[in-house]
This record gives structure tokens, C-alpha cells and sequence, in this order.
């Protein structure tokens, strides 16, 4: 059966790497995104569920191993751990790659679609989407709180 593991703080990879190592199988999901730092994008790879990891094993030959493995606060439902469905489990390995990352796909729009941007230097500005540009991750907004047409590259948008 699946159960989902507590971890302390950025501890996953640790405490996957454990139980691993004492033959427990470990479903540790890792997301792609890009993230706005120092005003600029960077690619950041990190937990897709922050201080959970996912742990095949049988509860009463293990937990007690498990809850007392460095790096682990508790098994969800500590003294009846809640089973994770297969059916979860099998959806996120669905989305994950051969390195186990799940890559974001930015949503695509279409031309007039009201959009929000929620991240760099025109934050929280409304506009209206006009297109791609063939550079890559740019795109032509009208920016309607301004009434003008900008290029912006690697924004953050969200529906308006």
C-alpha cells in the first residue's frame, strides 16, 4: 500500500534516498517551473508536494522504521496512516518524465484574451493578449491600464 511521509523541511531527497536503501519503494515528484529571481527567469527543479513523499510498504512490518528514519516528522495518519490511492499515484507518474520532474507547460492563449501578469516588473498589470513573437517565451500584450502595445519576454500570465 502507498502512504504519504512527513518529511522535515527540504529533507525529501534525504529521506527518499533512505528508504530506498532499506528496499521500500519511494515516489518523490520533483516541478519544473521558472521562477523571476534578481530580474531575470531561472529554471528551478523542486518538490512537487514540499515535505511529502510518497512510500510503498507494508505498515505493520515498517512504520515504526519509517517514522524513526532521520528526516521524517511522521507518516500521514501517524497511528492509522491514511492510504494514498493507486490511482493518485498512477496520475502523477503519468505527468512525470524519466527523471521523475513534471515540467509546467505554459498555458497557451489566444488573441484577445484578457490576462493578469503575475510576476516581474509589470506586476499586476492588465492587458489584452495580441500573439507570440517567434523568440522564444515572448509575447505582444496590450497593456490596457497604459493603452499601449508592449513586448514582453518571459512573463508570468494569468486569466484576467
Amino acid at each position: 500500500m502507498w502512504y504519504a511521509v512527513y518529511t522535515k523541511p527540504k529533507r525529501e531527497d534525504s529521506v527518499a534516498f533512505h528508504l530506498q536503501n532499506i528496499g521500500i519503494e519511494v515516489l518523490n515528484p520533483k516541478l519544473r517551473s521558472k521562477k523571476y529571481r534578481g530580474n531575470r527567469f531561472i529554471e528551478v527543479i523542486e518538490p512537487l508536494f514540499s515535505c511529502y513523499i510518497f512510500a510503498n510498504f507494508e505498515k505493520d512490518k515498517y512504520s515504526h522504521l519509517i517514522t524513526y528514519t532521520r528526516g521524517v516528522s511522521y507518516i500521514v495518519g501517524k497511528k492509522n496512516p491514511v492510504i494514498v490511492p493507486e490511482e493518485v499515484i498512477k496520475a502523477i507518474r503519468e505527468r512525470m518524465g524519466e527523471d521523475n520532474i513534471i515540467v509546467v507547460k505554459p498555458r497557451t492563449f489566444k488573441k484577445g484574451d484578457s490576462v493578469i501578469i503575475r510576476e516581474g516588473p509589470f506586476k499586476d498589470f492588465c492587458g489584452i493578449f495580441e500573439r507570440e513573437i517567434k523568440s522564444s517565451e515572448r509575447v505582444m500584450l496590450f497593456l490596457s491600464t497604459l493603452n499601449y502595445k508592449i513586448e514582453l519576454e518571459r512573463c508570468f500570465l494569468a486569466v484576467a
